[in-house]
């Protein structure tokens, strides 16, 4: 039979058949979303646009379009894509075109990961629609900024976000190591406030 575990930098070994939320630690999650390239890497700069750095964007674009949602929704899209620290970041087609075992191995490490930290295995479907509507305002503006399509291009895929939700937010890409720090940063302080 086919090995179905990763050894993680900090010695856990994760079942991805059957993920345990003892198995995942933040710094691991951390440090492998700053290495996964978004985009496919089809992006500007002298930096891969991670995983880690659209988590950021996603979760304070989250807390700019829902300011009265509570911490822990602000940490589910923080944690949104956390999954892709193993199984990477897939387009939207390629994910269609592997298909529902994908889905399923995707919901399999979210469960293990929300419970780790103290969320629900499933979250609402409505707090899943509003952690969407973010995750689009981000494409959008990821779509625009570095991956070199047009406002109108971007719009009929994404959406065109209101301009006070966009006030201020400017992509710019770092290192991975500043990202990981970053990243295990901002999940820090939303664990302090749960």
């Amino acid at each position: 039979m086919a090995r179905a575990w990763q050894r993680m930098l900090s010695g856990r070994r994760l079942d991805l058949l059957d993920p345990t939320p003892v198995d995942i630690e933040i710094e691991d999650i951390a440090h492998g979303l700053a290495f996964v390239a978004r985009w496919n890497g089809q992006t500007l700069g002298d930096y891969a646009y991670s995983v880690a750095e659209h988590s950021l964007l996603v979760e304070e674009l989250y807390g700019r379009m829902y300011p009265k949602a509570p911490v822990k929704w602000r940490l589910a899209a923080l944690l949104h894509d956390a999954p892709e620290y193993v199984i990477g970041d897939m387009i939207s087609p390629v994910k269609a075109a592997v298909g529902p075992g994908y889905e399923a191995l995707d919901e399999r490490l979210t469960a293990a990961i929300h419970i780790r930290f103290g969320l629900p295995a499933a979250i609402p479907k409505t707090i899943k629609a509003q952690i969407k509507r973010a995750d689009k305002v981000s494409a959008y503006m990821e779509a625009v900024q570095i991956a070199g399509f047009t406002e109108s291009e971007a719009a009929k895929l994404f959406g065109k976000p209101k301009p006070d939700i966009l006030d201020g937010l400017n992509i710019d890409l770092r290192p991975p190591v500043e990202v990981r720090h970053a990243f295990t940063a901002r999940h820090a302080a939303l664990m302090s406030t749960l």
